[in-house]
C-alpha cells in the first residue's frame, strides 16, 4: 500500500516540475492574468487536496488539474 502512494506522490512530483518548467521557459503574458482554464485547473488541484483521505479521487482531480494546466500553457505557447 505505501509503495503505491509513494509512486503518486512521485509522479505529481515530477508532473509539478514539468509544469515549472513550461512556466519559466515560455514568455510570460504581459497582462499576468489567469485564463480561465487554468483558473478551472488550480479548482481541480485544490479539490484533489481537499478530497485527498480517498486517493482515487483525490489524485484523479489533482491529475485533472495537471492535465488541464499542460493545455492551458500549449494553447498559450501557440498564440
Amino acid at each position: 500500500m505505501a509503495d503505491i502512494a509513494v509512486f503518486y506522490i512521485g509522479i505529481a512530483i515530477v508532473a509539478l516540475l514539468v509544469i515549472a518548467a513550461l512556466v519559466f521557459f515560455v514568455k510570460r503574458d504581459k497582462t499576468g492574468k489567469i485564463t480561465p482554464l487554468a483558473g478551472l485547473s488550480f479548482a481541480f488541484v485544490v479539490a484533489g487536496i481537499a478530497f485527498g483521505d480517498d486517493r482515487l479521487i483525490g489524485y484523479g482531480l489533482m491529475g485533472a488539474g495537471v492535465i488541464l494546466a499542460i493545455a492551458d500553457v500549449i494553447i498559450k505557447t501557440r498564440k
